[in-house]
């Protein structure tokens, strides 16, 4: 049985017993990994995925990191005072050899999936909300107030003044203390008549 997996970009043709050279995995040494993006299984019964098979999936043990040859980059151009630049590169790779190729059950085997070392792992943490969704659930949408735009209702929250009742409830002396934007009396009265709805 064999099975075609994709992995950094690339496809590769494997069966158990197999070791290969991919591109750099977040992974130490000695640790078991699994490739969950299977584009086919072949034997008896070929499945192939539309694009993935289904519940599939190849699981390996990494031997090393590695780096593979140098390449070297040459460029030189021709005629008078022409210049030459030379540079070199090793690329990093993950030496890993296939252990097991799994038709069904790949979420439940608890093995850690094979993620590349620059990519985000897939249980990454939730991206906070946006600014304004956050600024909508602290308090009342500012920018209602006429000459209030975003910017002005972003000075405003600095200032501690989020809903339109804290607004309303200002002072002459409390408008007079707060340097970080002028409140205009028209704000405060427009607040009086938003904050009872």
């Amino acid at each position: 049985m064999f099975a075609v997996l994709k992995t950094g970009g690339k496809q590769y043709k494997v069966q158990p017993g197999d070791v290969l050279r991919v591109e750099k995995l977040a992974a130490d040494a000695g640790e078991k990994i699994q490739f969950n993006e299977v584009l086919m299984l072949g034997g008896d019964a070929p499945v192939v995925g539309s694009p993935l098979v289904d519940g599939a999936a190849v699981q390996a043990e990494v031997i090393d990191q590695i780096k593979g040859e140098k390449v070297i980059h040459f460029v030189r151009r021709r005629r008078k005072h022409s210049s030459k630049r030379t540079k070199g590169h090793r690329q990093k790779l993950t030496l890993v050899k296939i252990t097991e190729i799994l038709t069904s059950g790949a979420d439940k085997t608890g093995v850690k999936a094979a993620v590349g070392a620059g990519s985000v792992p897939a249980a990454a943490p939730k991206k906070a909300a946006p600014a304004k969704a956050t600024a909508e659930a602290a308090g009342d949408d500012l920018t209602k107030l006429t000459g209030v735009g975003p910017a002005a209702a972003r000075k405003l929250n600095d200032a501690g003044l989020t809903t339109f009742a804290q607004i309303a409830a200002l002072s002459e002396d409390d408008i007079a203390a707060i340097d970080a934007i002028k409140i205009k009396p028209e704000w405060v009265e427009q607040a009086k008549e938003l904050a009872k709805g």
